[in-house]
């Protein structure tokens, strides 16, 4: 386990939230693309309620829809994932099974960026460009 995300997490003030039909399924996407498990809690086979860290800072809380109503509303997220070489984790979500919705390309304002569609149909944009 890498203990530096392990001590950051008290400090991430933002978490993405998220309900997915197939948890299990999203976990090996998110890990594909450089997602670090910190905490994975199953009840009745589901996954009820994870927590997973951007390493270079943020958090995503997630769980799979419920009969009982407590998780619903997938495939309706966005993100956007800051990274120095933001063609190669594009490449990377694609080749996991996302589908592309914005190629990676220079941006007016500075930096470069393309969206893709989770295999649940939220969606992440990938950059280099940090708003300061």
């Amino acid at each position: 386990m890498n203990t530096e995300l392990v001590e950051g997490v008290a400090k991430i003030k933002y978490w993405q939230s998220m309900a997915l039909q197939d948890a299990e399924a999203m976990m090996t996407w998110l890990s594909a693309i450089g997602f670090v498990e910190h905490a994975t809690y199953r009840e009745g086979g589901i996954v009820a309620h994870a927590e997973w860290l951007w390493p270079a800072g943020g958090g995503l809380m997630f769980g799979q829809v419920r009969e009982d109503g407590a998780l619903k509303g997938t495939g309706g997220s966005s993100a956007y994932l800051i990274d120095e070489d933001p063609d190669a984790l594009f490449d990377k979500a694609v080749a996991a099974g996302a589908t592309v919705v914005r190629p990676m390309v220079d941006q007016d304002y500075g930096g470069r960026g393309g969206t893709v569609a989770d295999p649940e149909g939220n969606t992440w944009s990938f950059g280099n460009y940090q708003p300061s």
